[in-house]
């Protein structure tokens, strides 16, 4: 077990598109072997006719794979490629790219509901609740905080195939982490490889090849506040043929009033090698989702009733409430709690993809892929119902060509790619009498959503322990929408007053990268990078204004950034692994979306701040101290602040504040994730283990005066479990656990988000002390929890 490796992803053969993401178990030290995990198995080079064209190598080889096999190095990998290591490079992550992955081994003795519960164990990774119980807000250097749900700023693949649709959102409802072997997480602007939106970096979601499973297992987790996940996974390599496929059934009551939940995931990945040449992918997901939704609190209503117990009605001490129109449409509003409203979320993911690679010789390989990307919603999460369609499609092609240039060691890649979502979503207002009653629409936004553009890469081997690596992206962004806003008059039968919004705009950006691997000796891989991202406004941002009215916002720009990051990977011996890197990014006109007041039609507005930093340092460690134990740690110290920045809230008239120099709110300066485990290796009690686990995360401010904070939290964990193999003619093995979470039961916040300033008439800012009643910002973390579970493998 803990078979955690913070290892550095530095292959140079390591060239993909925006779809063709690493499939290679990648991390954050350097290593000397080939991985032992891929997600589409490559075959072996006997299968190449003898007319084939040699492959280009280099005198040196890879060392032999250790008995705990770790990742390639840039300077591992470009010696001695086979066809079948060749075809295996495509989807590793990017050489000279801060990485990390989080192996299956962690995660697969204890309970991972969702990807909260895997991903704290990279540095550069914070998380926080969403809306709903997978929603949970992924933010890598702090680059999706301050987003009240979803994921933003960050782009996601599932086996090279993309989860985030063409206008930058993705949601992490349909990832049941069971399903999954690795995740790998690339930290950094990373827009010259992956595109729009990638200015906080990327992940990839590794679903568990079949020829791993090799046939079928069964488990079922269960534990406190009435959590049940029954799941199977079901995988076999025959022939030419490889599949793997997931299906879970997750439900229950939640640990806060009106959070109970239900949702199925189904999750399929098969690759047929037609012809020694010629190789097809098929990807499939679909995640149904049915949950209630409490409202989020003020931090005084968290500190008075944290899980919003007995708000069955408005007026409860520590309650939220929403005001909702009488007639659905206009006049009185009446407050009423999540629960008297029965808000929560009907939602439908439904993901298709296929992939064609063919090889024109043993250097050339080209690659085409298509995904279909269908979001169904049905959201009454307060004063108003999101529901809407939004079918998207994403087409890339890509040549990756490896060789030399001039006797040294190269790798060419070029690719061109095209998505698009077209979509019609109304926002309706929501009654009270309860079960989301309907009242009449507000608005109808009609969207279209395109990017296309080319992006090129080049590796070059310079000396056996130099690797260079420079990339260049180019994309075009076309953004078209109408959103119609409707107004009612005070006539028994309202006839609407409809004022439209008309929004064109066509964005074009570069994004060059530059990258440098040095590996002084074995023990010893230097790193430094300078890369560059963006990101554009969304449709829906450019209809809402500042007091969160419908009206033209057009005037936002792209987010554009640049970073440094210079680091080390340090590797003494098998036992010990370290690596440290320390960043700086420089933003410009950074898109930050922000609350509107209570009651306005639309929850939240976006604007850009002018310029700001970023700066941190990350640091992993794994260290095997004695026969069965092991130390791990990752810790990430971020410092974010506007650098140029004047905010204007008005109250009967506009008064203006100097934000530069506070600090960006959302951001935890300091989070740690830290374990001790021990695993009996030999005798009778051979398979027994547990841990002990730490998450700290610092205290942070919610709002861009800085005037209040959200508290922060220190939690322990405590796992027991055991894994047998069987001595069966139908079973492989049986897996137990039993973990109890937040052991010393602290109530803590998993959600904060941002709050907006407010001024007095004479334009003085509202204290702490009144910012502190402004509701919609904070969910509580879960109490102490007990959950159990077990995994039978079947033959």
């Amino acid at each position: 077990m803990f078979r955690y490796r913070a290892r550095a992803g530095v292959s140079t053969l390591a060239l993909c598109s925006v779809l063709a993401f690493p499939s290679v178990t990648m991390a954050q030290t350097a290593s000397q072997s080939l991985p032992a995990v891929t997600v589409d198995a490559p075959r072996t080079a006997a299968a190449k006719p003898a007319t084939r064209k040699p492959v280009v190598r280099s005198t040196a080889r890879s060392q032999a794979r250790p008995a705990s096999a770790i990742a390639p190095t840039a300077a591992s990998l470009t010696s001695g490629i086979t066809p079948s290591v060749a075809r295996a490079i495509l989807y590793q992550a990017p050489a000279g790219q801060t990485q990390t992955t989080v192996d299956r081994s962690r995660f697969d003795n204890r309970p991972s509901f969702s990807v909260a519960d895997v991903l704290r164990d990279s540095p550069g990774i914070s998380v926080k609740q969403g809306n709903g119980p997978r929603d949970i807000g992924i933010s890598i250097r702090g680059s999706n905080a301050r987003n009240g749900f979803g994921i933003r700023n960050v782009v996601i693949f599932e086996d090279g195939f993309p989860v985030t649709q063409p206008d930058g959102l993705s949601r992490s409802d349909l990832i049941d982490p069971r399903a999954y072997s690795a995740i790998d997480v690339i930290r950094g602007p990373s827009s010259a490889l992956y595109g729009n939106y990638a200015t906080g970096g990327a992940l990839n979601f590794r679903t568990r090849p079949g020829g791993t499973i090799d046939g079928v297992e069964y488990g079922v987790d269960g534990g406190s506040f009435g959590y049940l996940n029954n799941y199977l996974a079901a995988g076999k390599k025959v022939g030419n043929f490889e599949g793997s496929l997931f299906v879970s059934d997750a439900r229950g009551d939640g640990f806060i009033g009106n959070s109970w939940f239900n949702t199925q995931t189904v999750n399929f990945l098969g690759t047929l090698h037609v012809t020694p040449d010629d190789r097809f992918t098929v990807k499939f997901i679909n995640n149904n989702l049915d949950t209630r939704l409490p409202l989020r609190l003020s931090l005084n209503q968290y500190h008075q009733n944290p899980f919003q117990a007995g708000c069955d009605m408005a007026g409860v001490t520590g309650c939220a409430s929403v005001p909702l129109f009488n007639n659905g449409f206009n006049g009185t509003r009446t407050p009423v709690t999540a629960v008297q409203a029965g808000l929560g979320r009907e939602d439908r993911r439904t993901i298709v993809g296929g992939r064609w690679e063919h090889d024109f010789d043993n250097t050339t390989t080209w690659r085409n892929q298509f995904v279909f990307d269908d979001r169904n919603i049905n959201q009454p999460t307060g004063a108003t119902s999101a529901i809407g369609d939004f079918p998207s499609y994403n087409y890339m092609s890509d040549v990756t060509k490896r060789g030399e240039i001039l006797g040294v060691e190269s790798t060419t890649y070029f690719g061109a790619f095209y998505n698009t979502l077209t979509a019609s979503s109304d926002t309706r207002n929501v009654m009270p009498g309860g079960n989301a009653q309907l009242g009449l629409l507000q608005s109808n936004t009609w969207s279209d959503t395109t990017n296309y553009g080319v992006r090129a890469r080049e590796e070059l081997k310079l000396t056996p322990q130099l690797t260079a690596i420079a990339g260049i992206g180019w994309e075009t962004t076309h953004l078209k929408g109408i959103n119609s806003a409707y107004g009612y008059g005070n006539s028994p039968v309202p006839m609407p007053t409809i004022t439209p919004t008309t929004a064109e705009r066509q964005f074009q950006n570069t994004a060059p990268e530059l990258a440098l691997l040095y590996k002084l000796n074995p023990e010893w891989l230097f790193r430094a990078r300078v890369a560059t991202g963006y990101g554009t406004p969304q449709i829906g941002n450019l209809f809402v204004l500042s007091d969160g009215t419908n009206g033209n916002n057009t005037q936002l720009r792209t987010q554009k950034n640049i970073g440094y990051d210079l680091g080390f990977d340090w590797t003494p011996n098998n036992t010990l692994k370290f690596s440290a890197t320390g960043f700086y990014e420089f933003f410009k006109d950074e898109l930050v979306t922000q609350a509107t007041q209570v009651g306005a039609p639309n929850a939240s507005y976006t604007f850009n701040a002018p310029r700001s930093e970023h700066r941190g340092v990350e640091l992993a460690a794994d260290w095997q101290f004695q026969p069965g134990w092991r130390f791990t740690a990752a810790y990430t110290y971020l410092d974010e602040v506007y650098t140029q920045y004047t905010e204007n809230i008005v109250n009967g008239a506009i008064f203006s504040f100097n934000r530069a120099g506070n600090k960006i709110p959302g951001i935890s300066p300091n989070e740690l994730t830290a374990r001790l485990g021990y695993e009996q290796m030999w005798g009778p009690l051979a398979g027994l283990g547990a841990f002990v686990e730490v998450q700290w995360k610092d205290s942070f401010y919610m709002d861009n005066a800085n005037l209040l904070k959200a508290p922060g939290y220190e939690l322990v964990n405590l796992n027991v479990h055991y894994k047998s193999d069987l001595v069966s003619d139908y079973f492989k093995s049986l897996s137990m656990y039993v973990e109890v979470r937040n052991v010393f039961d602290r109530t803590y916040v998993a959600s904060a988000n941002n709050i907006a300033n407010s001024v007095t008439a004479g334009g003085i800012q509202n204290p702490a002390s009144v910012l502190a009643n402004t509701t919609g910002s904070i969910y509580a973390g879960s109490p102490r929890a007990f959950i159990a579970g077990m995994k039978l493998a079947f033959k």
